[in-house]
């Protein structure tokens, strides 16, 4: 004879065994997502400081990009190190202690490449044109780059061992143009900074200068410009101690956040 109290032990036992199968089988949403958590927590944050060498033409982009980098990964720290292209080579292959190399050309990057001082191929991430930077009241009356070869013309540019150096002479030739500068600087923004202090007439910069000096100067722009093109590539120098770090930042610079940064500047595509 079946009892009221054999039925409850009954359904007790059948409900116990449920539990058991639920607890066997596929884990509940709590489960899963504890076992998210953790596998999120076992990816190692990035952390430490890394050295980045840059053209000078980069200082604004490159400053602005460290700032949202290091925001992003809270922990780390990017150095800065500006001056001309190949002047950063000459460093570079001395032994200073960069992990990152950015370019305002690809020749002084092939540089580190040919003597096997850089940790796998560069990335190409910008470009960038020549313009002739001229004081606002421009007082020599500079209207093309066949004006900057007349008599008396106070003409500053870069040394034709720095990129935008190599730009001029390739414009010059391009344009049949033979000019005879005051001066030969060691970087671009040295260049600006004289025709900006009123020691030049006019200076043959890239496009970003002008757009970054914010009134100071005034641009006029050439066609031979076209003609001398530069590219800008980065990469991770093989001597540097922290390689995730950098290729984190190298991505960072030619991916689409790099990317709006330096079109905002003037930047063209690579």
């Amino acid at each position: 004879m079946i009892t009221k109290t054999t039925t409850l032990l009954a359904t007790a036992v059948l409900a116990a065994g449920a539990l058991a199968g639920c607890g066997a089988g596929t884990p509940s949403a709590g489960s899963t997502t504890t076992a998210a958590a953790s596998t999120s927590a076992s990816t190692p944050a990035l952390s430490g400081t890394l050295t980045v060498f840059a053209a000078a033409s980069l200082k604004a982009t490159f400053t602005e990009l460290a700032k949202e980098f290091e925001a992003q990964h809270p922990g780390t720290k990017i150095q800065l190190s500006f001056a001309g292209s190949s002047d950063l080579v000459t460093q570079i292959t001395a032994g200073a202690p960069a992990d990152v190399f950015a370019s305002a050309d690809t020749k002084n990057m092939a540089k580190l490449a040919d003597a096997s001082l850089l940790d796998g191929a560069a990335v190409n991430f910008a470009s960038n044109r020549l313009t002739i930077a001229v004081p606002p009241s421009n007082p020599a009356n500079i209207a093309g780059l066949s004006d900057l070869a007349r008599d008396g013309v106070k003409v500053v540019v870069c040394a034709p061992q720095v990129p935008c150096g190599a730009a001029a002479v390739t414009a010059e030739k391009a344009a049949g143009v033979s000019i005879t500068p005051v001066s030969e600087e060691s970087s671009v923004t040295d260049v600006l900074g004289k025709v900006v202090s009123g020691e030049a007439d006019a200076g043959l910069v890239y496009v970003t200068d002008v757009k970054g000096a914010a009134g100071k100067v005034t641009g006029i722009p050439f066609d031979a410009a076209d003609k001398a093109v530069t590219t800008y590539p980065i990469a991770t120098v093989a001597a540097s101690k922290n390689k995730e770090l950098a290729a984190a930042f190298t991505a960072l610079v030619s991916g689409d956040a790099g990317r709006k940064v330096l079109s905002d500047a003037g930047f063209g595509a690579p």
